[in-house]
């Protein structure tokens, strides 16, 4: 009986899935950088929204914000070194042709997430007080479909 035991211990181990999630220690796929004032005018990048990776199942992402459904790449969308943002709202929103999610990684190591703030099941995520330092950020979709998105960060005085 303990040799059964045994036996099925190692198959149910083999067997359970590992889950992968969005991690910041990976290379973003685009990078940039830009300053407080550089973003009062709005910049936009183009993006396939979408990922394998279902938010809840990362136990190590906590986000402070909405709590809805999503779906992630592991590798950040792209990442963004931000100087001379004291003073300022950093708001990154997105358009997209599906339901799609944002995630956001801080320099501060604190995880934002949002599905339809922005309307029309279309992200948006303000960040109050955003610090100098990088920002990681994820376009995910709410049911794990890919579709063509756009990106949008701007600042404006608090």
């Amino acid at each position: 009986m303990k040799r059964l035991v045994c036996v099925l211990a190692v198959m149910l181990g083999y067997a359970a899935p590992a889950f992968a999630c969005p991690d910041f220690n990976i290379q973003a796929a685009e990078a940039y950088q830009a300053t407080g004032g550089q973003l009062r005018q709005p910049r936009t990048f183009n993006v396939v929204a979408g990922g394998e990776n279902y938010i809840w199942n990362c136990p190590s992402i906590q986000p402070g914000t909405d709590q809805g459904a999503g779906y992630f790449t592991s590798q950040p969308d792209f990442s963004f070194v931000l100087s001379n943002m004291r003073g300022l709202r950093l708001v990154v929103s997105a358009v997209s042709e599906c339901d799609s999610a944002l995630l956001i990684n801080t320099s501060s190591a604190n995880w934002y997430y949002d599905d339809d703030d922005n309307g029309n099941l279309d992200p948006r995520i303000v960040l109050t007080r955003p610090v100098d330092g990088r920002i990681d950020v994820w376009m995910g979709t709410y049911d794990g479909q890919y579709c063509g998105a756009q990106l949008r960060m701007e600042t404006f005085a608090q």
